[in-house]
């Protein structure tokens, strides 16, 4: 089934392949955070300290999102949209306990199962830095849990007295609102459906990093998609170019970056690394990128068009589970 038209049909494979065909499609995506996430490891945020910029020789420290920060809230969405289709039952496959290995989630960003088996994720996400530093992208709150009186002081309960603060109270470090964080998601020998079910993934998830359910809103802007042979720059450089085409009064200002400006500049500067690259791509950046948006949010906005591509997606993962992973799961007959 084809559902694409503002696409060439060999851009894509017919059916998931087994071994690498050299085939990728690269979503150009820029993360803004829309409230206070937390990207942390062992209670203080990610960070690293790397060059400001490619001309700009300054080192600086960046937040920095990791790539399962990234990966696991989009599968969980896509995992979700197969509960809520009836393709996949909580029963039958969960998430980090009992995978069911037969199912787009499973086949596109891969499983590991001990000695059940394994496949490797097709999706390939790398470690997103923050484009401006981490002392103007985050700040600190003081955390203290209200009593039933609305208080935040104890009544006396216990060894605690009257009136006194409790330990209760704790401070964390909290990324701000509109901190921009390029991020570049590839997956690896497309067929149309399983390139419109990862596309559609990062299109719907809103919620990144910890306490996800109070806080960690994130907004996904995506400026292009590359289709290509080989992997292109990495997302350190990606960010690196877009520093250095912001303006140094923007970047240095306590107010957040122009949203505007942010992806004006990520559309020029992927476009510009592009031509630095040795492979064969084909680009849909900017205008170019607006008639296949415009489609692809045509066919996720209906509950016929959803259903369509996760039932193909589906039949694409089934066939490939019989024909490579079930086959490698029967041990071979010993001869007599």
């Amino acid at each position: 089934m084809s559902f694409l038209k503002t696409l060439p049909a060999n851009l894509f494979h017919t059916a998931i392949p087994y071994k690498p065909m050299g085939k990728y499609v690269h979503f150009l995506t820029i993360r803004i955070t829309e409230s206070y996430p937390l990207f942390q490891t062992d209670a203080e945020l990610n960070k690293a300290r790397v060059r400001a910029g490619r001309t700009q020789a300054e080192t600086i420290s960046r937040l920095a999102m990791f790539k399962r920060k990234q990966s696991t809230p989009e599968r969980l969405v896509g995992r979700e949209l197969l509960r809520s289709y009836g393709l996949m039952t909580a029963k039958e496959c969960e998430y980090n306990v009992k995978f069911a290995m037969n199912n787009p989630d499973c086949i596109i960003y891969g499983f590991a199962i001990g000695d059940s088996g394994s496949e490797k994720s097709k999706v390939v996400v790398d470690t997103a830095f923050s484009i401006k530093a981490f002392d103007g992208s985050h700040e600190t709150f003081t955390l203290n849990a209200p009593y039933e009186n609305g208080t935040m002081a104890s009544k006396g309960e216990g060894d605690t007295k009257i009136g006194e603060v409790t330990s209760r109270i704790n401070q964390q470090d909290h990324i701000k609102p509109q901190v921009f964080f390029p991020s570049i998601v590839t997956l690896k020998d497309p067929t149309e459906a399983s390139f419109l079910y990862v596309f559609n993934n990062i299109l719907r998830t809103r919620h990144y990093g910890a306490q996800t359910t109070r806080t960690g809103r994130v907004r996904n802007e995506l400026v292009g998609v590359v289709f290509a042979d080989g992997e292109i720059t990495s997302n350190l450089r990606w960010t690196q170019a877009i520093y250095d085409q912001l303006p140094a009064t923007a970047l240095h200002s306590l107010d957040p970056l122009n949203e505007d400006e942010v992806l004006s500049a990520a559309e020029q500067t992927i476009q510009a690394l592009l031509q630095e690259e040795y492979i064969v791509h084909t680009d849909f950046i900017g205008e170019a990128f607006t008639p296949l948006l415009a489609e692809v949010k045509g066919l996720t906005g209906t509950a016929e068009g959803m259903r369509a591509i996760l039932t193909q997606a589906d039949n694409e993962a089934k066939n490939y589970f019989d024909e490579f992973v079930a086959k490698k799961k029967t041990p071979a007959k010993a001869k007599v």
